[in-house]
Protein backbone atom coordinates (compact mmCIF):
# COMPACT_ATOMS: atom_id res chain seq x y z
CA UNK A 1 0.00 0.00 0.00
CA UNK A 2 3.12 2.82 0.99
CA UNK A 3 5.17 2.18 -1.53
CA UNK A 4 8.14 4.99 0.14
CA UNK A 5 8.06 2.73 3.21
CA UNK A 6 11.86 2.11 2.58
CA UNK A 7 12.83 5.71 2.04
CA UNK A 8 11.42 6.56 4.66
CA UNK A 9 13.20 5.29 7.31
CA UNK A 10 16.22 6.79 5.90
CA UNK A 11 14.45 9.87 7.88
CA UNK A 12 14.21 8.28 10.73
CA UNK A 13 17.99 7.68 11.96
CA UNK A 14 20.80 10.16 12.23
CA UNK A 15 20.59 13.50 12.10
CA UNK A 16 17.46 13.79 10.07
CA UNK A 17 15.50 11.62 12.88
CA UNK A 18 12.47 13.37 14.28
CA UNK A 19 13.43 15.60 17.54
CA UNK A 20 10.08 15.04 18.93
CA UNK A 21 8.80 11.97 18.39
CA UNK A 22 4.80 11.78 19.77
CA UNK A 23 2.61 14.89 18.66
CA UNK A 24 -0.38 16.01 19.74
CA UNK A 25 -2.65 17.03 16.78
CA UNK A 26 -5.97 19.64 16.53
CA UNK A 27 -8.55 18.94 14.41
CA UNK A 28 -12.48 19.71 14.12
CA UNK A 29 -15.58 17.23 13.41
CA UNK A 30 -15.16 17.38 9.93
CA UNK A 31 -15.22 15.57 6.74
CA UNK A 32 -11.89 17.22 5.70
CA UNK A 33 -9.96 16.37 8.81
CA UNK A 34 -9.57 13.00 6.94
CA UNK A 35 -5.81 13.55 5.87
CA UNK A 36 -4.92 13.86 9.94
CA UNK A 37 -7.49 10.84 10.95
CA UNK A 38 -5.58 8.69 7.68
CA UNK A 39 -2.15 9.37 9.21
CA UNK A 40 -2.29 9.18 12.76
CA UNK A 41 -4.34 5.91 12.51
CA UNK A 42 -3.49 3.94 9.49
CA UNK A 43 0.37 3.31 9.92
CA UNK A 44 1.44 6.39 7.95
CA UNK A 45 3.53 7.98 10.61
CA UNK A 46 5.11 5.21 12.17
CA UNK A 47 8.07 4.66 9.17
CA UNK A 48 8.90 8.56 9.67
CA UNK A 49 9.69 8.02 13.83
CA UNK A 50 6.21 9.42 14.70
CA UNK A 51 3.16 9.34 16.96
CA UNK A 52 -0.15 11.16 16.26
CA UNK A 53 -2.51 11.38 19.29
CA UNK A 54 -5.84 13.00 17.75
CA UNK A 55 -7.29 15.81 20.11
CA UNK A 56 -11.06 16.40 18.82
CA UNK A 57 -11.72 20.76 19.60
CA UNK A 58 -15.20 21.65 19.95
CA UNK A 59 -14.49 25.27 18.38
CA UNK A 60 -12.00 26.89 16.36
CA UNK A 61 -11.39 29.29 18.70
CA UNK A 62 -10.35 26.80 21.05
CA UNK A 63 -7.90 24.72 18.88
CA UNK A 64 -6.29 28.15 18.43
CA UNK A 65 -5.79 28.55 22.05
CA UNK A 66 -4.50 24.73 22.64
CA UNK A 67 -1.99 25.63 19.76
CA UNK A 68 -0.84 28.26 20.72
CA UNK A 69 0.02 27.46 24.28
CA UNK A 70 1.82 24.24 22.94
CA UNK A 71 -0.76 21.39 24.33
CA UNK A 72 -1.10 21.03 20.33
CA UNK A 73 1.74 20.58 18.49
CA UNK A 74 -0.12 21.13 15.37
CA UNK A 75 -3.58 20.91 14.39
CA UNK A 76 -5.56 20.73 10.96
CA UNK A 77 -6.37 25.20 10.42
CA UNK A 78 -8.25 27.43 8.62
CA UNK A 79 -6.57 29.46 5.97
CA UNK A 80 -7.33 32.72 7.02
CA UNK A 81 -7.11 31.30 10.60
CA UNK A 82 -3.36 31.01 10.75
CA UNK A 83 -2.89 34.37 8.86
CA UNK A 84 -5.53 36.36 11.38
CA UNK A 85 -3.09 34.81 14.08
CA UNK A 86 -0.27 36.03 12.76
CA UNK A 87 -1.31 39.28 11.55
CA UNK A 88 -3.05 39.57 15.35
CA UNK A 89 -6.29 40.31 14.43
CA UNK A 90 -8.92 39.62 17.22
CA UNK A 91 -6.04 38.64 19.39
CA UNK A 92 -1.47 38.97 20.08
CA UNK A 93 0.14 38.08 16.99
CA UNK A 94 2.09 34.72 17.18
CA UNK A 95 4.41 34.09 14.67
CA UNK A 96 2.49 30.85 12.36
CA UNK A 97 3.38 28.59 10.09
CA UNK A 98 1.91 26.25 7.11
CA UNK A 99 3.76 22.96 6.31
CA UNK A 100 1.01 22.16 3.60
CA UNK A 101 -2.40 22.54 2.51
CA UNK A 102 -5.09 19.46 3.82
CA UNK A 103 -7.69 20.35 1.26
CA UNK A 104 -9.89 22.37 -1.23
CA UNK A 105 -13.33 22.77 -1.83
CA UNK A 106 -16.05 20.95 -0.48
CA UNK A 107 -17.83 23.53 1.54
CA UNK A 108 -21.33 24.51 1.76
CA UNK A 109 -23.56 27.98 1.87
CA UNK A 110 -27.11 26.23 3.54
CA UNK A 111 -30.35 28.13 4.19
CA UNK A 112 -32.91 27.58 6.50
CA UNK A 113 -36.48 25.59 6.04
CA UNK A 114 -38.75 28.71 6.80
CA UNK A 115 -36.53 30.43 3.75
CA UNK A 116 -37.22 27.79 1.65
CA UNK A 117 -40.82 27.46 2.60
CA UNK A 118 -41.00 31.01 1.40
CA UNK A 119 -39.57 30.80 -2.14
CA UNK A 120 -35.92 31.80 -1.01
CA UNK A 121 -34.71 29.05 -2.69
CA UNK A 122 -32.24 30.78 -5.32
CA UNK A 123 -29.57 33.63 -5.00
CA UNK A 124 -31.74 36.02 -6.64
CA UNK A 125 -34.50 34.96 -4.73
CA UNK A 126 -32.19 36.14 -1.43
CA UNK A 127 -31.13 39.13 -2.45
CA UNK A 128 -34.77 40.12 -3.07
CA UNK A 129 -35.71 38.93 0.70
CA UNK A 130 -32.81 41.18 1.78
CA UNK A 131 -33.51 44.33 0.75
CA UNK A 132 -37.02 44.00 2.11
CA UNK A 133 -37.91 46.02 5.24
CA UNK A 134 -37.89 44.55 8.09
CA UNK A 135 -35.30 42.29 10.53
CA UNK A 136 -32.03 41.18 9.30
CA UNK A 137 -31.42 37.61 8.41
CA UNK A 138 -28.50 36.26 10.24
CA UNK A 139 -25.97 33.67 8.92
CA UNK A 140 -23.20 31.91 11.10
CA UNK A 141 -19.48 30.98 10.12
CA UNK A 142 -16.76 29.17 11.76
CA UNK A 143 -14.34 31.86 12.81
CA UNK A 144 -13.53 35.34 12.18
CA UNK A 145 -10.87 35.34 10.07
CA UNK A 146 -11.65 31.89 8.85
CA UNK A 147 -12.32 30.07 5.60
CA UNK A 148 -16.60 30.28 5.95
CA UNK A 149 -16.58 34.17 6.90
CA UNK A 150 -14.95 34.72 3.69
CA UNK A 151 -16.66 32.60 1.24
CA UNK A 152 -20.22 33.59 2.90
CA UNK A 153 -18.82 37.85 2.27
CA UNK A 154 -17.62 36.63 -0.87
CA UNK A 155 -21.03 34.80 -2.22
CA UNK A 156 -23.26 37.73 -0.61
CA UNK A 157 -21.43 40.31 -2.31
CA UNK A 158 -21.68 39.04 -5.69
CA UNK A 159 -25.37 39.08 -5.30
CA UNK A 160 -25.49 42.35 -4.50
CA UNK A 161 -25.92 41.77 -0.34
CA UNK A 162 -23.30 44.05 1.67
CA UNK A 163 -21.96 41.12 3.96
CA UNK A 164 -21.30 43.57 7.00
CA UNK A 165 -24.58 45.95 6.24
CA UNK A 166 -27.59 44.17 5.01
CA UNK A 167 -26.91 41.09 7.13
CA UNK A 168 -26.39 39.21 10.57
CA UNK A 169 -23.28 37.38 11.15
CA UNK A 170 -22.36 35.25 13.92
CA UNK A 171 -20.05 32.78 14.78
CA UNK A 172 -21.18 29.01 15.63
CA UNK A 173 -19.18 25.93 15.60
CA UNK A 174 -19.52 23.71 12.99
CA UNK A 175 -20.87 20.89 14.41
CA UNK A 176 -23.42 23.16 16.28
CA UNK A 177 -24.77 24.60 12.63
CA UNK A 178 -27.48 22.21 12.57
CA UNK A 179 -28.95 22.93 15.64
CA UNK A 180 -28.94 26.67 15.98
CA UNK A 181 -30.24 26.62 12.13
CA UNK A 182 -33.96 23.83 13.71
CA UNK A 183 -34.24 26.39 17.10
CA UNK A 184 -34.96 29.02 14.26
CA UNK A 185 -31.20 31.35 15.86
CA UNK A 186 -29.78 31.49 12.43
CA UNK A 187 -31.29 31.80 8.45
CA UNK A 188 -28.37 30.23 7.09
CA UNK A 189 -24.41 29.02 7.42
CA UNK A 190 -21.31 28.61 5.77
CA UNK A 191 -19.63 25.35 7.22
CA UNK A 192 -17.93 22.27 5.91
CA UNK A 193 -19.39 19.25 5.84
CA UNK A 194 -20.84 16.90 6.94
CA UNK A 195 -23.19 19.53 8.61
CA UNK A 196 -24.90 20.90 5.35
CA UNK A 197 -25.73 17.42 4.00
CA UNK A 198 -26.80 16.80 7.86
CA UNK A 199 -28.77 19.88 7.17
CA UNK A 200 -30.41 18.49 4.07
CA UNK A 201 -31.04 15.31 5.52
CA UNK A 202 -33.32 16.09 8.62
CA UNK A 203 -35.13 18.69 6.51
CA UNK A 204 -33.62 21.91 8.47
CA UNK A 205 -32.32 23.42 5.10
CA UNK A 206 -30.82 23.62 1.89
CA UNK A 207 -27.81 23.68 0.11
CA UNK A 208 -28.13 26.93 -1.71
CA UNK A 209 -24.12 27.32 -2.92
CA UNK A 210 -20.86 25.04 -2.78
CA UNK A 211 -17.61 26.80 -1.96
CA UNK A 212 -16.19 24.99 -5.00
CA UNK A 213 -19.27 27.36 -6.61
CA UNK A 214 -17.63 30.01 -5.96
CA UNK A 215 -13.98 29.23 -6.70
CA UNK A 216 -13.22 26.16 -8.16
CA UNK A 217 -10.27 24.14 -6.61
CA UNK A 218 -9.90 26.81 -3.57
CA UNK A 219 -7.83 26.65 -1.03
CA UNK A 220 -8.97 25.24 2.77
CA UNK A 221 -7.97 23.72 5.63
CA UNK A 222 -3.95 23.95 6.37
CA UNK A 223 -1.57 21.75 8.39
CA UNK A 224 -0.63 24.70 10.66
CA UNK A 225 2.20 25.02 13.56
CA UNK A 226 3.71 27.79 15.41
CA UNK A 227 6.66 29.50 13.61
CA UNK A 228 8.61 28.24 16.91
CA UNK A 229 7.80 24.37 16.34
CA UNK A 230 9.19 24.63 12.86
CA UNK A 231 12.46 26.00 14.52
CA UNK A 232 12.90 23.57 17.47
CA UNK A 233 11.48 20.80 15.63
CA UNK A 234 12.22 21.04 11.78
CA UNK A 235 12.83 17.51 11.45
CA UNK A 236 9.75 16.62 13.07
CA UNK A 237 8.11 19.10 11.21
CA UNK A 238 9.58 17.43 7.74
CA UNK A 239 8.76 14.22 8.59
CA UNK A 240 4.41 15.26 9.80
CA UNK A 241 4.30 16.87 6.47
CA UNK A 242 5.67 13.51 4.14
CA UNK A 243 3.06 11.21 7.04
CA UNK A 244 0.23 13.52 5.90
CA UNK A 245 1.63 13.60 2.02
CA UNK A 246 1.03 10.08 2.27
CA UNK A 247 -2.11 9.54 3.75
CA UNK A 248 -3.49 12.46 1.39
CA UNK A 249 -2.07 10.46 -1.60
CA UNK A 250 -3.26 7.41 -0.63
CA UNK A 251 -7.15 9.22 0.06
CA UNK A 252 -7.27 10.45 -3.55
CA UNK A 253 -5.97 6.99 -4.88
CA UNK A 254 -9.11 5.36 -6.12
CA UNK A 255 -13.22 5.38 -4.95
CA UNK A 256 -12.67 2.25 -2.61
CA UNK A 257 -9.86 4.41 -0.21
CA UNK A 258 -12.34 7.22 -0.47
CA UNK A 259 -15.07 4.75 1.23
CA UNK A 260 -13.10 3.47 3.34
CA UNK A 261 -11.97 6.16 4.70
CA UNK A 262 -15.08 7.78 4.69
CA UNK A 263 -16.20 4.60 6.74
CA UNK A 264 -13.32 5.74 9.32
CA UNK A 265 -13.62 8.97 9.81
CA UNK A 266 -17.82 8.90 10.04
CA UNK A 267 -17.08 6.97 13.97
CA UNK A 268 -17.33 8.34 17.00
CA UNK A 269 -14.55 9.50 17.88
CA UNK A 270 -13.76 11.57 14.62
CA UNK A 271 -16.70 13.51 13.31
CA UNK A 272 -19.45 11.25 14.76
CA UNK A 273 -21.92 11.37 11.99
CA UNK A 274 -24.34 9.14 10.12
CA UNK A 275 -22.05 7.60 7.01
CA UNK A 276 -25.25 8.93 4.89
CA UNK A 277 -23.99 12.39 5.16
CA UNK A 278 -20.77 11.91 4.78
CA UNK A 279 -19.72 9.70 1.96
CA UNK A 280 -22.07 10.79 -0.71
CA UNK A 281 -20.38 14.32 -0.93
CA UNK A 282 -17.02 12.61 0.08
CA UNK A 283 -17.25 11.23 -3.36
CA UNK A 284 -18.63 14.45 -5.37
CA UNK A 285 -22.53 13.08 -4.92
CA UNK A 286 -24.39 16.17 -4.57
CA UNK A 287 -28.05 16.70 -3.50
CA UNK A 288 -29.51 20.27 -2.16
CA UNK A 289 -32.88 19.48 -0.81
CA UNK A 290 -34.18 21.34 -3.43
CA UNK A 291 -34.51 17.86 -5.57
CA UNK A 292 -31.26 18.78 -7.48
CA UNK A 293 -28.40 15.50 -8.03
CA UNK A 294 -25.13 16.08 -9.43
CA UNK A 295 -22.01 14.75 -9.76
CA UNK A 296 -19.51 17.57 -8.53
CA UNK A 297 -16.74 18.31 -11.12
CA UNK A 298 -15.04 19.93 -8.06
CA UNK A 299 -15.47 17.65 -4.62
CA UNK A 300 -13.55 17.83 -1.92
CA UNK A 301 -9.78 16.83 -2.86
CA UNK A 302 -7.10 16.20 -0.76
CA UNK A 303 -4.25 15.74 -2.45
CA UNK A 304 -5.07 15.85 -7.29
CA UNK A 305 -0.96 15.32 -7.52
CA UNK A 306 -0.08 17.72 -5.23
CA UNK A 307 -2.33 20.86 -6.22
CA UNK A 308 -3.81 20.52 -3.05
CA UNK A 309 -1.04 20.06 -1.02
CA UNK A 310 1.40 22.42 -2.07
CA UNK A 311 1.29 25.99 -0.04
CA UNK A 312 0.57 28.33 -2.74
CA UNK A 313 1.63 31.76 -1.75
CA UNK A 314 -0.96 33.26 -4.00
CA UNK A 315 -3.93 31.29 -1.64
CA UNK A 316 -2.31 32.57 1.66
CA UNK A 317 -2.42 36.22 -0.05
CA UNK A 318 -5.97 36.02 -1.29
CA UNK A 319 -6.84 35.86 2.37
CA UNK A 320 -4.62 39.25 3.61
CA UNK A 321 -7.17 41.02 0.03
CA UNK A 322 -10.39 39.80 1.86
CA UNK A 323 -9.24 41.24 5.23
CA UNK A 324 -7.96 44.46 3.68
CA UNK A 325 -11.70 44.11 1.68
CA UNK A 326 -13.58 43.89 5.03
CA UNK A 327 -11.71 45.80 7.06
CA UNK A 328 -9.83 43.27 9.30
CA UNK A 329 -6.80 45.42 8.09
CA UNK A 330 -7.04 48.75 7.62
CA UNK A 331 -3.60 49.13 5.49
CA UNK A 332 -2.05 46.96 3.07
CA UNK A 333 0.65 44.70 4.46
CA UNK A 334 3.53 43.40 2.99
CA UNK A 335 1.37 41.01 1.23
CA UNK A 336 4.10 38.87 -0.02
CA UNK A 337 6.89 39.54 2.69
CA UNK A 338 3.60 37.57 5.31
CA UNK A 339 3.26 34.81 3.37
CA UNK A 340 6.78 33.97 2.50
CA UNK A 341 6.94 34.00 6.72
CA UNK A 342 4.11 31.93 6.72
CA UNK A 343 4.45 29.08 4.32
CA UNK A 344 7.11 26.42 4.93
CA UNK A 345 7.71 26.60 1.43
CA UNK A 346 11.38 24.78 1.90
CA UNK A 347 10.19 22.00 4.33
CA UNK A 348 7.15 21.39 1.53
CA UNK A 349 9.72 20.47 -1.26
CA UNK A 350 12.04 18.70 0.51
CA UNK A 351 9.45 16.46 1.77
CA UNK A 352 7.43 16.16 -1.07
CA UNK A 353 10.55 15.33 -3.75
CA UNK A 354 11.25 12.83 -0.95
CA UNK A 355 7.86 11.31 -1.89
CA UNK A 356 8.28 12.02 -5.77
CA UNK A 357 5.80 14.64 -5.33
CA UNK A 358 6.14 17.33 -8.49
CA UNK A 359 6.48 20.21 -6.69
CA UNK A 360 5.34 23.41 -8.93
CA UNK A 361 8.06 25.77 -10.01
CA UNK A 362 5.97 28.95 -9.54
CA UNK A 363 4.66 29.50 -5.77
CA UNK A 364 1.54 31.68 -7.27
CA UNK A 365 -1.19 30.03 -9.38
CA UNK A 366 -4.51 31.61 -11.43
CA UNK A 367 -7.82 31.68 -10.63
CA UNK A 368 -11.18 32.64 -11.69
CA UNK A 369 -14.00 33.40 -8.81
CA UNK A 370 -17.58 33.56 -9.70
CA UNK A 371 -17.95 36.99 -10.22
CA UNK A 372 -15.50 37.00 -13.48
CA UNK A 373 -12.75 38.02 -10.73
CA UNK A 374 -9.53 37.04 -11.58
CA UNK A 375 -6.95 36.13 -9.09
CA UNK A 376 -3.08 35.47 -9.80
CA UNK A 377 -1.26 37.05 -6.52
CA UNK A 378 0.81 39.99 -8.54
CA UNK A 379 -1.23 43.03 -7.85
CA UNK A 380 -2.72 42.24 -4.13
CA UNK A 381 -3.33 46.14 -3.26
CA UNK A 382 -5.40 46.68 -6.28
CA UNK A 383 -7.10 43.29 -6.33
CA UNK A 384 -8.54 44.17 -2.53
CA UNK A 385 -9.83 47.79 -3.55
CA UNK A 386 -11.45 46.68 -6.93
CA UNK A 387 -14.63 45.27 -5.20
CA UNK A 388 -17.55 47.32 -5.76
CA UNK A 389 -18.63 46.23 -2.38
CA UNK A 390 -16.10 46.55 0.56
CA UNK A 391 -16.03 47.72 4.04
CA UNK A 392 -16.52 51.35 5.05
CA UNK A 393 -13.87 53.25 6.24
CA UNK A 394 -16.04 53.87 9.54
CA UNK A 395 -17.07 50.08 9.48
CA UNK A 396 -15.66 47.97 12.71
CA UNK A 397 -14.86 44.36 12.22
CA UNK A 398 -15.99 42.20 15.12
CA UNK A 399 -12.98 39.57 15.12
CA UNK A 400 -12.28 38.91 18.77
CA UNK A 401 -13.12 35.29 19.59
Amino acid sequence: MHSTRNDALAWVAGSDAPEKSALNLGFMALTDSASLIVAATQGFAQPYGLTLNLHRQASWASLRDRLLSGELDAAQSLYGQIYGIHLGLGGPATDMAILMGLCQNGQAINLSEPLRRAGVTSAEALAARVRQSGAKLTFAQTFPTGTHAMWLNYWLAAQGIHPLEDVNTVVVPPSQMVAHLQAGRIDGFCAGGPWGALAVDQGQGFTLATSQSIWAAHPEKVLGVTREFVERYPNTARALTMAVLEASRFIDQNLENRRSTAQLISGRDYVDAPLSTIEPRFLGQYEDGLGHAWLDAHPLSFFSEGQVSMPWLSDGIWFMTQFRRWGLLKEDPDYLGIARQIHQLDLYRQAAEALDIAVPSHPMRRSTLLDGSVWEGSDPAGYARSFAIHARSDTVAPIAL
